[in-house]
C-alpha cells in the first residue's frame, strides 16, 4: 500500500498528474482541486494516495490533503459511487463544503458534481450522515495543501508523535508562517509542538 508520494511534478492533465519519485513516474488520478494545489511542473510535491486494485486494473489516486482522501474513501463506500464520480464530487466541493452538505442533508449541493443525479445525491447524504463525523477538516486552505520540503518532514514527524493529519498540518503551517519558509526542520517541529499544545 502506498500512503503518499513525495517527488517532482513531471506533468499534469485534466484528470491526473505524473509525479517522478526516484526516477519512476507515477500516474496519479486526482480531483481538479488537488491538481490546482500541486503548483508548477518541476516543483517538489507531496500527495496522499489511495491505491485502487481491480481484476484488470491498478490505479493510484492522489489528494492534496488527508481530509480529501478520507472523503474519497467514504464516497466510494456508497453503492453507485466509483472513483470517477467520487473525484467529480471532490472537484465540485471542497471537504468542508461536503461536510456541511452531508450534515444538512443537502442533496442539491452534492448533485452539483458531474455525473451525480438527484437519487445518487440523496443516497450519498443519507448513507454518510453518521460516518462523516470522524473526518477532521483543516482550519485553513493552507493546511489542506500538502506541504513540501522541511514542512512536509515536520508534518511527518508530528504524525509519528500521534497527532492527527489536520492537527499536524495546521500546527506546522502556523509555525512556518511565524518562522518563514527557510526554517529548519528542528525549529519547525519545536514551534509546531508548542502551537499544537496551546490548542
Amino acid at each position: 500500500m502506498i500512503a503518499y508520494l513525495k517527488g517532482i511534478l513531471a506533468s499534469t492533465s485534466a484528470d491526473h498528474a505524473v509525479i517522478e519519485v526516484g526516477g519512476v513516474g507515477y500516474l496519479v488520478g486526482a480531483s481538479s482541486r488537488t491538481l490546482a494545489a500541486l503548483g508548477p511542473v518541476g516543483e517538489a510535491v507531496q500527495v496522499h494516495t489511495e491505491m485502487l486494485v481491480g481484476e484488470d486494473f491498478q490505479r493510484l489516486v492522489g489528494f492534496a490533503g488527508a481530509d480529501e482522501r478520507d472523503w474519497f474513501r467514504l464516497l466510494t463506500g456508497v453503492q453507485g459511487v466509483g472513483a470517477r464520480v467520487a473525484l467529480a464530487i471532490l472537484s465540485a466541493l471542497e471537504p468542508a463544503e461536503l461536510n456541511r452538505a452531508v450534515a444538512a442533508q443537502d442533496k442539491a449541493m452534492v448533485a452539483r458534481a458531474n455525473g451525480v443525479g438527484p437519487k445518487l445525491a440523496e443516497r450519498i447524504v443519507r448513507e454518510l450522515k453518521d460516518k462523516a463525523g470522524g473526518i477532521v477538516l483543516g482550519p485553513s486552505a493552507a493546511a489542506q495543501v500538502a506541504p513540501v520540503g522541511a514542512s512536509a518532514d515536520a508534518v511527518s514527524a508530528m504524525l509519528n508523535l500521534g497527532f492527527r493529519p489536520a492537527e499536524a498540518a495546521s500546527a506546522v503551517a502556523a509555525a512556518e508562517e511565524e518562522l518563514g519558509t527557510g526554517a529548519t526542520l528542528d525549529a519547525l517541529v519545536r514551534l509546531a509542538l508548542r502551537k499544537a499544545a496551546k490548542k
